[in-house]
């Protein structure tokens, strides 16, 4: 075995449900805030910058199995795994780390009973984004893309669909967009809600704007608060795509690119869109932009009723004013890199080269 694994490689043995042993040799704090699914921890990060084995060196893995060490670049990793086959341990590192594993990605579909319409639900299991693509009669939308374009491509020509368009939720802070270049490399149409805050053209959505695909459609839901333009998108009375605004256990964060006074602006009139996604059927399913853990490799979609949700997060159950306060109390760190991250996204210019480092971290989107 190579003393090195890919994280394309690492994706696809974890895809197939193979046997091995991901251990995290980060600090115990960015282990706990982003890691890959599964992984087991090992202290040792200190020890092995300055060329000590330490903890690595008597950590308990199982026998039966490769063992693949990672760290933040891949560097820290590869000593640790220089220490396991010293004990006799089948041990590679993985190339580039938690930085090149914020691209590993896996998927799900969600079932959709009595429905010709197909959703499939893309997961950057390294960075927590989901993005979709909806299917009816040979034609289908991404919504909220932060794959490489490539991917979507790809899954569209093996199974004989054409990407008619591409639907962005809002201007996002966490990941680059890979909404133009999705649009550059199929032609699809480009659909963001109305806003003067970016410098390309594209197709402009409202209110009511309905986007078909196929059979069926997307209606637009504006819903803002985590930014001024975002919107949630319904499809077919029983589906809505959340964006940032509502997660499965958690709301949307209100000040990000905004002073305080913008902030509790936007948490005021976040309160009004989630109290409107609130009025619709209980039996909604919720299907978010982003998880704040690690996504496995199950095949399950990360979804849930919005009467589920509405039971796991309880900020939803308060008036207007507390949960304003509450709201802008809670505000967890700003993603890294996100001044950059919206500078590009607004532009439609990203600087594809430094991804893996402007994308680096776990998603800080969510307050609960």
């Amino acid at each position: 075995m190579a003393e090195t694994i890919t994280v394309e490689a690492l994706r696809e043995r974890l895809e197939k449900g193979e046997k091995l042993t991901v251990l995290d040799v980060r600090d115990r704090d960015d282990y706990a805030e982003w890691r890959i699914p599964g992984a087991l921890h090992c202290d040792a990060y200190e020890d092995l910058a300055a060329g000590r084995a330490g903890p690595v060196a008597t950590v308990e893995v199982p026998l039966d199995r490769p063992v693949v060490t990672v760290c933040y670049a891949g560097v820290t990793s590869a000593v640790a795994a220089d220490a396991l086959r010293a004990r006799g341990l089948d041990a590679v590192s993985l190339a580039g780390g938690m930085n090149a594993w914020t691209a590993a990605w896996n998927s799900a579909d969600i079932a959709m009973p009595g429905s010709t319409t197909r959703v499939v639900q893309l997961r950057r299991t390294g960075k927590g984004c989901l993005s979709y693509i909806v299917v009816s009669d040979g034609e289908a939308a991404v919504i909220d893309p932060s794959l490489d374009a490539s991917v979507y491509v790809e899954l569209a020509r093996k199974n004989g669909w054409r990407l008619a368009h591409v639907v962005e939720t809002h201007v996002h802070a966490d990941h680059l967009s890979r909404g133009r270049a999705l649009w550059a490399a199929v032609g699809s149409k480009l659909h963001l809600p109305r806003t003067s805050r970016v410098a390309f053209p594209y197709e402009p959505v409202d209110e009511g704007t309905r986007i078909a695909v196929g059979r069926t459609e997307l209606v637009a839901m504006r819903t803002p608060g985590h930014t001024h333009e975002s919107t949630c998108y319904q499809l077919e009375g029983r589906l809505l795509f959340t964006g940032d605004t509502l997660f499965l256990d958690a709301v949307g964060r209100p000040d990000l690119e905004a002073d305080v006074h913008e902030a509790k602006a936007r948490a005021v009139a976040l309160h009004g869109s989630l109290q409107r996604i609130l009025r619709l059927p209980a039996g909604t399913l919720v299907a978010p932009c982003h998880v704040g853990a690690p996504v496995p490799f199950d095949r399950r979609p990360l979804v849930a009723e919005l009467r589920q949700v509405r039971a796991r997060t309880p900020m939803l159950s308060l008036a207007r004013d507390e949960f304003v306060d509450r709201l802008t109390q809670r505000l967890p760190p700003p993603p890294p890199n996100h001044h950059a991250i919206v500078k590009a996204n607004e532009a439609g210019e990203a600087p594809w080269s430094d991804a893996p480092k402007l994308e680096a971290g776990a998603n800080r989107c969510a307050v609960r």
